[in-house]
């Protein structure tokens, strides 16, 4: 069933049924004035900004962006670009470019105007969505935006764009006589970049179709549950986890903002059951209760029954300490790709937190193994490369076909991961394939080494990274940003460290700022920059 399907379901069987609450709590009087359809809410805490839509306005607002396109003339699978912040227009939008049977392609709202525009090239869009964040970085690429339909989502519309509000409002409602099947191309999502630049994933309608229901599968999502999303819709991992929502005909909420308390406030005020979370939100949602700054007995949480987190390797003893304060909460990780569709190839599963540190086992209706350089299966417990297979695995880099014949091997996508497997068939990431820091000939898996220093009490965040040494070609070096207001020395890690394999031991310490990205991965190539780190054993390997 293609997913488009879905929502016309909803609509017939919920569709009075809110289907999606989106939450501002920074939002500005004079945006306010902008978005006429806010509503005031001034609960017990902090007043903040609420908009919502049933599943048939929902549906209704999905077909005429649908409309609106095939009136323009635009045909099954030209690509259209979506370029906006999370906010409410964001799914129906995205649905009703699937409707049109076109081609939806989200992009980082943190690209550049050269990002864009090299984007936008590579996808063969036709038709931009965008918001007004990115005015200045349209009309810098505006003179190679000529030939493409450009939509502005948003009050005072420029000149050479068309009003969003005003185009939409003038086609039909009525669903598109389009026949969409689950072989038809359905989107192009854009790779985080975090081993080079982006490259775009084609994707089938049914990898869409396959990541909902096994996203209902996973987290045994019923219709009574709210789910809470945060992270950018633009990223699989958002959108997938919210398909689970619109599997099961359940209410989404969209947060803007991330801060304990915002959270907090949505998931109380929403009665919210299912939070995805990335490791740094957690990180600092445990920090807040810590330090006092806010009070559980303050908010109603008591219905919150899952808490989730995916994106990046998580740390054991993070879960621990979740557990002490949520110990009625259950627990999952996901992993994935957006060359698998997003999270879930490989997962958990909630009733496996005695495996706290795994990535898990193979997702609902997918394979996993674990190979060396030569594509051989490894024996259980070596380092391989993890390869994934299923419904959900990409069509190909698009326009890339090199790049796809480097990871898509009969069926099997290579992820790029080492990981390796324990007796009860649990699979454990042990990093990135690239990430790997190879010193005095030995491998050090960084993602080690952080999970060992992230139980360091005084220890906010940690990545590990190699850099350059004349004697050991790379040795490891720990960038640790301290827990607000706690004093943490060298000396003190180094102790710390002792529990550590010698060989594995960070050579260098440097207290600094952990950086992120917007889905909530270190940033391995930007913290490599910043400390002039090169892979000195690759390039020597390589020449």
């Amino acid at each position: 069933m293609p997913i488009t399907d879905l929502l016309e379901r909803n609509s017939k069987l919920f569709g009075e049924e809110v289907a999606l609450v989106e939450i501002n709590p920074e939002i500005t009087e004079e945006q306010r004035v902008t978005w006429k359809e806010y509503e005031l809410i001034q609960p017990t805490s902090a007043a903040y900004y609420r908009r919502q839509i049933t599943w048939s306005v929902f549906d209704e607002k999905a077909n005429r962006v649908a409309n609106l396109l095939l009136d323009h003339g635009i045909s099954r699978g030209q690509k259209c670009a979506i370029l906006l912040m999370n906010c409410l227009e964001w799914l129906p939008i995205y649905f009703g470019i699937l409707k049109s049977g076109a081609v939806v392609v989200p992009l980082n709202f943190r690209f550049t105007s050269e990002e864009i525009d090299y984007c936008l090239k590579l996808a063969d869009c036709d038709v931009v969505f965008y918001g007004p964040e990115f005015i200045g970085r349209i009309e810098a690429i505006a003179s190679n935006l000529r030939d493409k339909l450009l939509y502005f989502v948003g009050d005072s519309c420029p000149s050479y764009a068309e009003d969003y509000y005003r185009a939409a409002s003038n086609s039909s409602s009525s669903a598109p006589k389009v026949l969409i099947e689950d072989q038809d191309f359905g989107a192009i999502y854009y790779s985080s970049g975090t081993t080079g630049f982006p490259k775009a994933i084609l994707l089938k309608h049914e990898a869409l179709s396959q990541a909902a229901l096994m996203e209902a599968k996973h987290h045994e999502t019923v219709k009574d549950d709210c789910f809470l999303c945060i992270p950018p819709l633009y990223h699989t991992g958002a959108t997938m986890h919210w398909f689970g929502s619109l599997y099961t005909g359940g209410r989404g909420v969209l947060l803007k903002g991330h801060s304990p308390e915002a959270i907090f406030r949505a998931v109380s005020e929403e009665r919210c059951t299912i939070v995805w979370l990335l490791v740094p939100w957690a990180q600092d949602i445990l920090a807040a209760i810590e330090r006092g700054e806010i009070r559980m007995e303050d908010y109603h949480l008591k219905q919150w029954r899952l808490m989730h987190i995916g994106a990046q390797p998580v740390p054991p003893s993070l879960i621990r300490r979740w557990l002490e304060y949520f110990p009625h909460h259950k627990y999952d990780t996901n992993y994935g790709l957006s060359e698998s569709t997003g999270p879930g190839c490989v997962h958990l599963g909630m009733e496996n937190v005695h495996k706290v540190g795994a990535i898990g086992i193979p997702g609902y209706q997918w394979k996993a193994k674990i190979v060396d350089e030569n594509d051989v299966p490894v024996d259980q417990g070596e380092v391989g490369e993890l390869c994934v297979k299923g419904r959900g695995v990409m069509v190909e880099y698009y326009h890339d076909p090199e790049a796809t014949r480097e990871v898509l091997k009969d069926g099997w996508l290579h992820t790029g991961d080492m990981a390796r497997q324990d007796e009860d068939g649990f699979i454990f990431l042990v990093d990135r394939k690239k990430d790997v820091i190879i010193s005095g000939g030995e491998n050090l898996y960084p993602v080690q080494i952080e999970s060992f220093l992230a139980a360091h009490p005084k220890i906010h965040d940690v990545a590990v990274i190699g850099l350059p040494d004349k004697r050991l070609g790379e040795i490891a070096a720990a960038i640790i940003q301290v827990k607000e207001g706690a004093e943490l020395t060298e000396e003190e890690v180094d102790r710390f460290c002792v529990d550590l394999p010698r060989y594995k031991r960070p050579r260098k310490i440097i207290f600094a700022e952990v950086i992120r990205n917007a889905t909530g991965k270190i940033d391995k190539p930007k913290l490599r920059e910043r400390y002039h780190s090169t892979r000195l054993v690759e390039e020597q390997n390589m020449a």
